[in-house]
């Protein structure tokens, strides 16, 4: 079983702008513990890191900078232990400092596309296989959060009417997003007169964000002349019409994948993490929280260590980037132990927001039938891309 690294210091107060600042041999010393615990699960020992890395140093002297960096509060040092683990400043640091992030080779990045190319009408499915692949290139858990659909401009807007007095809303978003809500609506239509009254509010009301119409949408059509009643049925119903869908946002995936971790192999600690993620609410609430997202942070990954301002998350991290579906901003990313390889997860989280990102008017252009391996081609035999993070 993985050992818990806290720290005999409590860390979790120690701000990280004004974290000790590091000679080069302690950044050499917590890069390699850092790398070496995530590789084996348990705790650093000097005398292994003298064994496996040629850094020319002794034991003794590995010893004594391990136990300098425990005092400042970047190693954790478990009771049961002579070796030491990394806390979450120990992580951040590395993350901020001292992590070569690699690039998937175009090989690797042109087969991820071949693998989602053919769901790119399917915004859900693109999203929910994003997820089980980056779980299965990562064995963490996949997460992604469909776009914010009233940050999306409308295209075009639908009025099918329906039997038993029924008329049904069709908003086609951009970005390929579609919502469709039925209401009630006691009145005889004309299709002609109707189809009239769509044409006028689509020219009216396409080109605005859903956001946009809720809040200026009488003023922009009661001046219109319909004898069907659809306009001020639209004007007294406008936020269930062009509010957020009621539907999950949330996609998950592969779960079975996370479970494997050795940090899973207690019950309750597989119990706790299931608590965590079945919260949806929560989990698209922190998932929220990681950006304040703008055109320049879209594929850009950011990084959550522990509870770096994510209550009950001591335990995970997050790493997730941004995507762009026409103008509408969505998540994706994995959740996963605080140990996890830093450097790969970014590099494929990245990769997969580029993958799956579609800025407005960009169509792929990934040809359906092209000669290229699928993604299992491209991963080792643990089940995850070639580690390209440039290790000694």
């Amino acid at each position: 079983m993985v050992s818990n690294p806290n720290s005999p210091r409590d860390t979790s107060s120690t701000s990280f702008e004004d974290r000790p600042e590091l000679s080069e041999r302690e950044q050499d010393i917590l890069g390699l513990v850092v790398k070496q615990f995530v590789d084996t699960a348990g705790p650093v020992g000097s005398r292994s890191l003298s064994k496996q890395f040629d850094i020319g140093l002794s034991p003794a002297s590995i010893r004594n900078t391990m136990s300098d960096l425990e005092d400042m509060g970047y190693l954790g040092h478990p009771y049961t232990s002579a070796g030491r683990v990394p806390t979450k400043l120990g992580y951040r640091t590395f993350v901020d400092s001292l992590m070569d992030t690699p690039e998937l080779t175009p090989a690797e990045r042109r087969a991820l596309t071949i693998q989602l190319a053919s769901l790119v009408a399917d915004t859900d499915e693109l999203l929910r296989e994003s997820t089980r692949l980056l779980s299965q290139l990562t064995n963490l858990l996949g997460v992604a959060l469909t776009p914010n659909m009233s940050s999306g401009t409308l295209e075009q807007l639908d009025i099918v009417p329906l039997t038993g007095g029924r008329l049904m809303f069709v908003l086609s978003v951009s970005g390929g997003l579609v919502k469709t809500i039925v209401l009630g609506f006691e009145s005889d239509l004309r299709r002609s007169e109707l189809s009239r009254v769509v044409s006028i509010l689509n020219e009216r009301l396409a080109g605005l964000t859903l956001k946009e119409i809720r809040e200026t949408h009488e003023e922009r059509v009661r001046d219109i002349d319909d004898p069907t009643g659809v306009v001020q049925f639209i004007m007294d119903r406008s936020n269930p019409i062009f509010s957020e869908p009621n539907e999950a946002r949330l996609r998950l995936g592969g779960t079975q994948n996370i479970l494997t971790q050795p940090e899973f192999q207690e019950p309750d600690d597989v119990r706790r993490f299931i608590e965590v993620i079945e919260d949806e609410d929560r989990v698209v609430e922190w998932l929220e929280t990681v950006f304040d997202v703008e055109s320049d942070a879209i594929g850009q990954a950011a990084i959550k260590i522990g509870s770096e301002g994510l209550e009950d998350m001591d335990s995970y991290s997050i790493v997730t980037s941004p995507y762009s579906f026409g103008g509408t901003v969505g998540v994706l990313g994995v959740i996963g132990p605080t140990r996890m390889e830093y450097w790969r997860v970014v590099a494929l989280v990245e990769s997969m927001a580029a993958v799956v990102n579609r800025p407005s008017g960009d169509e792929s252009d990934v040809p359906l039938g092209a000669e290229i391996t699928d993604v299992e081609s491209i991963m080792d035999q643990s089940g995850s891309l070639p580690d390209t993070s440039g290790d000694e």
